[in-house]
């Protein structure tokens, strides 16, 4: 099974990969590395550690980011240039996750969770109007 890790400024992968669980269940093989200002020089070898890890688990990994061209993007990109069998991707929010979680199996690639990923995220935005009927409309009057 492909292994995942979820990283990201701040407390971001905590929150998200809290909701993933929530919504979606404890997941094998996934880890959350977070990015705190005041670990700053250490963030490097957390996450090549942690991609290093899953990677020698898992044989690939996706790391799902935050923000691209961000520290917690640009420290995976270079720690997975280094070690065959990861792929990292950027934006990542809950839909995304959810669907790239389920996907997962024995004979899924790290190349068929980043496509999932990339589309999945794309239909995750969208900016709903609720529409109200004029009998939805509160009265001019008195009030209470």
């Amino acid at each position: 099974m492909v292994g995942c890790i979820l990283t990201g400024h701040g407390i971001f992968a905590e929150g998200v990969g809290a909701a993933l669980e929530m919504v979606g269940g404890p997941q094998q093989d996934f880890a959350v590395v977070t990015f705190l200002e005041e670990e700053a020089g250490e963030y490097p070898a957390k996450i090549s550690g942690a991609i290093a890890e899953m990677a020698e688990k898992c044989g690939e990994v996706v790391v799902f980011c935050d923000l691209m061209g961000g520290t917690p993007f640009n420290q995976s990109m270079m720690a997975g240039a280094t070690i065959p069998g990861v792929r990292v991707v950027t934006g990542v929010n809950l839909p995304m996750l959810l669907e790239c979680m389920s996907l997962r199996t024995d004979s899924t690639t790290a190349e068929e969770i980043c496509q999932t990923a990339v589309e999945i995220g794309r239909m995750g935005i969208d900016a709903p109007v609720l529409e109200t009927s004029a009998a939805d409309e509160p009265e001019d009057g008195d009030g209470i």
